[in-house]
């Protein structure tokens, strides 16, 4: 069960990264296109890691390494496109919830169709359930464009969940991590043939230098996520991925706590205001995470 302690101290870092990304994206940097950019070509820096282990593998490994990182950047893209678009409070528990059955469904099938036990499927059901409920705003409907908008982000991201794994079973973990960041600084690199893109790029008043600063001290939490969230699918057997998936509400755990901290200290930055009634939901939430990590982990 390593590599479910490994996967929820990632959400926590990943938490981190959230609130940060949400403050940039609606204050500073608000092209979703320029954003994905910058973090794909910080990508190269996993060069950095070479001395930890790399060689290079057979093409076809190559191939699916970097393929990964393609999609893994696609995948991001289109998760800004959505922060940007719609209402974060629909938008994520609408994803969130599609993600764990995306992620399921794409096991089930490359696994040889061998899944985990009953035990596994009630804890499974009580992570959505509780992943869902800590997000879900009420009174708020969604429509359909941005249901098959964060179906179509869940999907991207079981399926760029699904491509690491099986770029893990092919390869050691640092140089397939190695190879997938690549991927990524690549597919970075195709935003560059638009010419509005590169003049967004090139001026100087789209990310001024505390913005700068704050942007790529939040690229590097991100690195720590992404290094420890790629290493729990390294740990994972094939048949449990979907619970990288389900256990991604501990994320929204922390995102609720760290913004009420950082409302209350920085209120002009962030504002959390919650309820009587939806604290009693968020907390009746988070207790359901607990009880299906405690049943995962018997």
């Amino acid at each position: 069960m390593l590599w479910l302690v490994v996967a929820i101290l990632s959400y926590l870092f990943f938490a981190l990264v959230s609130i940060v990304d949400r403050s940039l994206l609606r204050r500073s940097i608000k092209d979703p296109r320029v954003y994905t950019f910058y973090v794909g070509v910080l990508g190269i820096f996993s060069l950095f890691l070479i001395p930890l282990g790399f060689f290079i593998p057979a093409f076809p490994q190559i191939l699916l390494a970097l393929f990964a990182g393609a999609v893994v950047l696609l995948t991001l893209f289109v998760l800004f496109c959505g922060l940007k678009r719609f209402e974060a409070s629909r938008f994520v528990p609408a994803w969130g919830g599609f993600l764990p059955f995306f992620m399921l469904g794409l096991s089930y099938v490359f696994s040889g169709k061998q899944l985990f036990g009953p035990k596994e499927a009630i804890a499974f059901l009580i992570l959505v359930l509780g992943s869902v409920l800590i997000t879900i705003e009420r009174e708020k409907p969604f429509s359909f464009a941005g249901l098959g908008f964060a179906a179509l982000t869940a999907f991207l991201f079981a399926l760029s969940f699904l491509l690491m794994k099986l770029v893990y079973m092919e390869l050691p973990f640092w140089p397939g991590f190695i190879w997938i960041r690549i991927g990524s600084f690549l597919a970075a690199l195709v935003f560059l043939f638009s010419p509005g893109i590169r003049m967004t790029i090139k001026r100087r008043n789209q990310m001024e230098k505390k913005t700068a600063l704050v942007f790529f001290l939040n690229q590097g939490m991100g690195a720590i996520a992404i290094s420890l969230q790629s290493f729990s699918l390294a740990l994972v057997p094939l048949a449990f991925l979907a619970f990288i998936g389900a256990v991604q509400g501990i994320e929204y755990v922390f995102i609720l706590f760290l913004a009420v901290l950082f409302s209350l200290k920085f209120p002009q930055v962030i504002k959390e205001e919650i309820s009587g009634i939806t604290l009693v939901q968020k907390a009746f939430a988070i207790a359901l995470i607990g009880i299906g990590l405690i049943v995962l982990a018997i």
